[in-house]
């Protein structure tokens, strides 16, 4: 599709910052090339260390509203591929929950701040309703420019550094508000299903 299709599908598209809707233009071309849902966020998991790397934009994040209160800022969702792209801008220490996120892939990018992303796994076979028993097996420490790429299902949690962070987070489709996503405590040893963060429309421009 040219960009001038684009434009015309999106008149909001000329007033974005440039280079975020450059991005936005790199993953709908790596979509449009790849022909499978891994292939296209591995593709897009590169684009994003770009983004995240860009001093303009980290610039420009610094005026964007705090999330807190489990939302996220919605800054774009493809009406062609279905791909979203979100903001989260965390207080100092925010402690995240551990969660999944359904079927989707998720790319994680920090862009201010640093975080750290705790991956664990499942221990138990998931046959006792309401009975999850997960351990956490490895933390990546992020700072501005770093990127993970985390699979559907996989068990995670994201969480604040000592400063406020943003982190810009490319989906292979929107989940909030559509499909329940698995929740865990691994004190407790529980799981249950439940709603994805609220969605805030914000435009980056």
């Amino acid at each position: 599709m040219t960009m001038e299709a684009t434009q015309t599908r999106n008149p909001t598209a000329q007033h974005r910052l440039p280079v975020f809707q450059k991005f936005i233009d790199d993953v709908r071309a790596a979509w449009a090339r790849e022909g499978d849902t891994k292939a296209r966020m591995k593709a897009t998991t590169e684009l994003l260390r770009g983004l995240v790397a860009d001093e303009t934009l980290r610039a420009h994040a610094r005026d964007w509203p705090s999330t807190e209160g489990h939302k996220n800022l919605l800054l774009y969702e493809d009406p062609d591929y279905g791909f979203a792209i979100n903001a989260v801008v965390r207080a100092p220490g925010r402690k995240g929950s551990v969660h999944d996120h359904a079927h989707a892939w998720t790319a994680y990018g920090v862009l201010d701040g640093t975080e750290s992303l705790e991956r664990f796994e499942r221990l138990d076979d998931g046959s006792r309703e309401g009975y999850a028993d997960v351990r956490m097996t490895s933390v990546t420490q992020g700072r501005g420019g770093s990127v993970d790429l985390v699979p559907p299902f996989d068990i995670h949690a994201e969480q604040g550094g000592p400063t406020r962070s943003v982190a810009i987070i490319v989906r292979s489709e929107r989940v909030a508000g559509k499909v329940l996503q698995g929740r865990y405590n691994p004190a407790e040893k529980t799981t249950h299903k439940g709603e994805g963060p609220t969605q805030v429309p914000f435009e980056v421009g």
